[in-house]
């Protein structure tokens, strides 16, 4: 049964695709979002079937593009890192030329939250572009 890594828990959440949940990360100074593919014991791109990787690849790609299309960033980040959360996530992160951590790591600075009215818009953004409700 898949369950999400407790950190992974406290991120809010988007929508699910096919293979994967999207979550939201609460920092403004970055627009955020995080791929977990909905299945148990994964911890590794390794952990997946050939078929599956093509899927999680075809996510990436999708929400990438919904991502820069709806920020603009100066360039996208796509990272798989486990050292913390030890279970399959795909980080998307929207970067800016001069953003607080420009052009080191986003885990260097302290998040700035949204207003609540900001986050939910922000959210509702992204789900409609994954979705295809609305053309970015």
């Amino acid at each position: 049964m898949f369950k999400l890594h407790p950190s992974l828990q406290k991120k809010d959440y988007i929508c699910d695709l096919d293979l994967c949940t999207v979550l939201f990360e609460d920092n403004q100074n970055y627009p955020w979002i995080f791929l977990v593919p909905r299945l148990e014991n994964i911890k590794s791109m390794r952990d997946l079937t050939h078929e599956q990787r093509l899927k999680l690849m075809t996510e990436i790609e999708k929400a990438e593009t919904v991502m820069a299309n709806l920020f603009h960033p100066t360039q996208t980040n796509v990272a798989m890192i486990g050292n913390m959360t030890p279970q399959l996530h795909v980080h998307i992160i929207c970067r800016f030329e001069g953003d607080p951590a420009w052009p080191g790591t986003v885990w260097s600075e302290k998040a700035v939250p949204y207003s609540p009215q900001e986050k939910e818009n922000t959210i509702l953004k992204i789900k409609q572009a994954l979705k295809g409700e609305v053309n970015v």
